[in-house]
C-alpha cells in the first residue's frame, strides 16, 4: 500500500461568503423531489473537491471570477439549485425555487498544490475544512443553500474547487452534469448547455397503488446494541494500483481471477477486512450495500439530462464470523448477486417502499456502503485549466466508502478508497488489508473478535 504524507499546516484567508444568483430571471415555483430523492438516507451533504495546476495559457485569468460568472450562467438552467427545500405533507420534500442563490466563498492559501496532491492524497483530506468552509447555518437540509462552493487560489498558480451538495437534489452523475455545464460556460460557451437539464422528478415517484416487489435488506430496521464512539473516528485513504489488485485477486480460485470485476473483488476485500477490524460478534448480521446506477438499465429509460438520484443500494447479507473466515470468493459472489438485483423494477420498488413504510433510513447496525465514482467524470471536469490532478469525493462517512480514480506521480492509474473507522479499528483494518495486498494465503484468515464499541 502507498504511504501518505503527514498533515500539513497552512493558512487560508477567506472572504465573507456571498450568494451567487442566476444571471437571468428564473421561474418562481414549487418542484417536488422524487420518492428516491427524498428518502431519509439521502438527507445529508456530500463534499467533492478538485485540484488544478497552473496553466500558462490561463495566466491573467482569475479562477474565482471565472467560476462565479459561469456558475451564475449555469443556474439559469439549473435554477432549482438556487432555491431552498421545504417539507410538505408526510415529509415530502419540495424545492421552493426562490432564486436566493448558491453560497460562494473566495479564498487564498499559502501553499502549493503539489504539497496537497503529491504521490497520493492526504488521508481523508484532513484539511478539507480549510478548502470547504462550513458556513454556520448552512449545514441543514431544509431552508439552507443547496450548494456551497469554495474556490481557493494557491501561491503556485494552482487552485482548488470544492463543492458541497445536498444529496437529495442529485446523485454523483447528476452533480457531474451540473459541473460540466459550469465548465462549459467557464470555457466560453454560449447559449444552452450541451446536455439540457431535465427535472421530471415524477419519473421516479411511487406507483399508484404502490407495489413492493423485492425484499430490501438495505432498509431493515435492526436494533443497534453498540454505543456511539464517533469522537474517536479517523479517516484514511488507500491507493489500489495494478499491483495491489493483482495481489487481492490472487486470493481467488484461478478461474475467477480474470472473470470477477475489480469493483466486486475490491468491495469483498474491504468488507472482509473492515468486518475483521471492527471485531464484531461472529453471529452478528452484517451487510454490504453497493450503490448501483440505474442509468442505462433497459427497463428504466432514464431521460437524457435527468439530474436527480437514480441509484439503489442492494445488499449482500452475511454473518460477521462467516464473511471474516470464508474464502474471498464468498464475498465476491455475495456482492455480485446483490448488484445483479438492481433493475428498473428494483428502483421503483424502493420508491414504493418509501411511501408505504414512511421513508425508513438505511440499516445502521453492521452495515457498510461502497460507492464507485471512478467512472462518473469528476476527474474530467475542465474549467479551462485542463483536467484536475485529483477530482472526486473528499471524505468518507462512518458507514460509507467511496472509490475515486487517481494517478500517482509515476503515472500509474489506480483507485483511491476513502475509509472512516474508529482509531483502534483503523489500525487493525490496515493489518488485515496488508495480508490481502502483500501476500497470499490458501486457507481462511484467522478471526479473533475484539471489543470495539461503535455505531458501525
Amino acid at each position: 500500500m502507498a504511504s501518505f504524507p503527514p498533515s500539513l499546516v497552512f493558512t487560508v484567508r477567506r472572504n465573507e461568503p456571498t450568494l451567487v444568483l442566476p444571471s437571468k430571471s428564473t421561474p418562481r415555483e414549487l418542484k417536488q423531489l422524487s420518492d428516491i430523492d427524498d428518502q431519509e438516507g439521502l438527507r445529508f451533504q456530500v463534499p467533492v473537491i478538485m485540484f488544478y495546476k497552473r496553466k500558462l495559457s490561463m495566466e491573467g485569468e482569475d479562477p474565482v471570477k471565472v467560476i462565479r460568472e459561469a456558475l451564475a450562467e449555469a443556474l439559469v438552467f439549473y435554477y432549482p439549485f438556487a432555491g431552498r427545500l421545504i417539507e410538505g405533507p408526510n415529509r415530502k420534500l419540495m424545492v421552493d425555487c426562490t432564486s436566493e442563490g448558491v453560497l460562494f466563498i473566495e479564498a487564498d492559501a499559502d501553499i502549493e498544490v503539489n504539497q496537497l496532491i503529491g504521490d497520493t492524497i492526504d488521508p481523508g483530506f484532513s484539511y478539507l475544512d480549510e478548502l470547504l468552509h462550513d458556513v454556520p447555518g448552512s449545514e441543514g437540509i431544509l431552508g439552507c443553500p443547496l450548494l456551497l462552493i469554495q474556490v481557493t487560489r494557491f501561491r503556485c498558480g494552482g487552485w482548488a474547487f470544492a463543492i458541497r451538495l445536498n444529496h437529495t437534489m442529485s446523485d454523483a452523475p447528476g452533480l457531474v452534469q451540473l459541473l460540466t455545464t459550469i465548465a462549459e460556460f467557464a470555457r466560453g460557451a454560449e447559449g444552452a448547455p450541451s446536455v439540457p437539464p431535465v427535472w421530471q422528478r415524477e419519473f421516479l415517484a411511487a406507483r399508484q397503488p404502490p407495489s413492493i416487489t423485492f425484499q430490501h435488506h438495505e432498509y431493515e430496521q435492526v436494533i443497534n446494541t453498540t454505543t456511539d464512539d464517533n469522537k474517536s473516528m479517523t479517516h484514511k485513504s488507500f491507493f489500489f494500483g495494478p499491483k495491489e489488485i493483482r495481489a487481492i485477486r490472487s486470493h481467488l480460485p484461478p478461474h475467477h481471477r480474470s472473470t470477477s470485476s475489480t469493483f466486486n473483488v475490491l468491495a469483498a476485500c474491504l468488507w472482509r477486512c473492515r468486518t475483521c477490524a471492527l471485531g464484531l460478534d461472529p453471529k452478528k448480521t452484517v451487510r454490504i450495500l453497493c450503490a448501483v446506477n440505474g442509468r442505462g438499465k433497459h427497463d428504466l429509460h432514464v431521460p437524457r439530462g435527468y439530474y436527480g438520484n437514480v441509484f439503489a443500494l442492494p445488499a449482500a447479507v452475511s454473518r460477521a464470523g462467516i464473511i471474516s473466515t470464508s474464502p474471498l470468493q464468498y464475498g465476491v459472489e455475495g456482492v455480485k448477486k446483490a448488484k445483479a438485483r438492481m433493475t428498473g423494477e428494483y428502483l421503483r420498488s424502493v420508491a414504493d417502499l418509501m411511501v408505504t413504510k414512511g421513508r425508513p433510513p438505511f440499516t445502521v447496525a453492521g452495515n457498510y456502503i461502497v460507492s464507485d465514482t471512478t467512472r462518473i467524470g469528476f476527474d474530467a471536469i475542465d474549467f479551462g485549466w485542463g483536467k484536475p490532478v485529483y477530482g472526486g469525493l473528499a471524505r468518507a462517512l462512518p458507514l460509507i466508502s467511496f472509490y475515486t480514480r487517481f494517478k500517482d506521480n509515476r503515472g500509474e492509474d489506480g483507485t483511491v478508497v476513502l475509509m472512516c473507522l474508529p482509531e483502534e479499528a483503523m489500525e487493525r483494518f490496515q493489518e488485515e488489508l496488508k495480508k490481502m495486498t502483500e501476500g497470499h494465503v490458501d486457507g481462511p484468515l484467522d478471526y479473533k473478535p475484539t471489543k470495539i464499541m461503535s455505531m458501525l
